[in-house]
């Protein structure tokens, strides 16, 4: 039965308000799945569920599966689909207001995600698993192809979301989809976004996290300006002080955000440790 006849069947209509866009060709799940690299010993967390197609082959390869459903009138054909496989467990609720740590318990520790993503709302999901106190190891995600290029955008043409990404794991695309690979159709080509966390953790935590991406958000408030202008009105400093700040850190003031490397950003802050508590919250 496709995708089409089980929706007649149960009655539902895709909502358009959650980005109801389900995966349904088989060559385009087995791709994301060969990218989740799901072993034996693997717990899976999976986001959207739907009609359970990647669903199927996580419970064939995976330890456990525990699936994140928002749309109720899914979950009692998702639970009775899933009967008779202990390992695989339907989640009913919102995965930005799930405490994870409660629904994997032992297993938070050591988890991965494989998700067909709503693409209104990648980017708060990715920063809410990235960013929560149980971050997964690998992340397997489809956005849309622009979001995608974002994402794992390269210094040149980085930007925020690429910044807040790849602070947190390495980010690669795994593979082009197109419209027809899912039911119904979105209007944009997608793809498959693999983020590997980095093994030691971000660079930062805490606090020293938070100043960190504030320095950043002010970088790019004013992406076509140079650092020194765009630091100073994002940080309310002067240009003087900023350009003093930057040499320490050993960056040309003339650059633009867009420009910069993880590894350049976190020269900037470190130069600016001294200089915080002036900061204007």
């Amino acid at each position: 039965m496709n995708a089409l006849e089980t929706l007649r069947d149960l009655g539902v209509d895709p909502k358009k308000s959650l980005g109801q866009n389900f995966m349904t060709e088989p060559a385009a799940l087995r791709r994301m799945l060969d990218a989740a690299e799901i072993e034996p010993d693997d717990v899976v967390l999976e986001i959207g569920p739907g009609l359970g197609a990647l669903t199927d082959l996580l419970a064939e390869r995976a330890r456990r599966v525990v699936a994140v459903e928002i749309d109720g009138r899914f979950v009692p054909y998702l639970r009775g689909r899933y009967a008779s496989m202990p390992h695989v467990e339907i989640v009913l609720g919102d995965i930005l207001e799930i405490d994870i740590g409660h629904i994997l318990g032992a297993d938070a520790d050591r988890y991965k995600v494989a998700a067909n993503l709503p693409y209104y709302i990648t980017s708060p999901i990715l920063r809410h698993l990235l960013e929560g106190a149980h971050p997964p190891s690998l992340l397997v995600v489809t956005v849309q192809w622009e979001v995608a290029q974002r994402i794992t955008a390269a210094p040149g043409a980085m930007g925020l979301l690429s910044v807040g990404v790849q602070f947190y794991g390495s980010a690669t695309i795994a593979g082009k989809l197109k419209p027809g690979n899912f039911t119904p159709a979105p209007n944009v080509d997608s793809a498959i976004v693999q983020i590997e966390a980095h093994p030691d953790g971000p660079p930062l935590t805490g606090d020293a996290r938070d100043q960190f991406f504030r320095i950043a958000r002010a970088g790019f408030s004013q992406p076509r300006k140079q650092l020194r202008n765009s630091l100073a009105a994002g940080l309310h400093l002067a240009p003087g002080d900023v350009v003093d700040w930057l040499g320490t850190a050993g960056i040309d003031p003339r650059r633009r955000a867009e420009t910069l490397s993880i590894d350049d950003w976190l020269a900037v802050y470190q130069a600016a440790e001294g200089r915080i508590a002036s900061l204007n919250p």
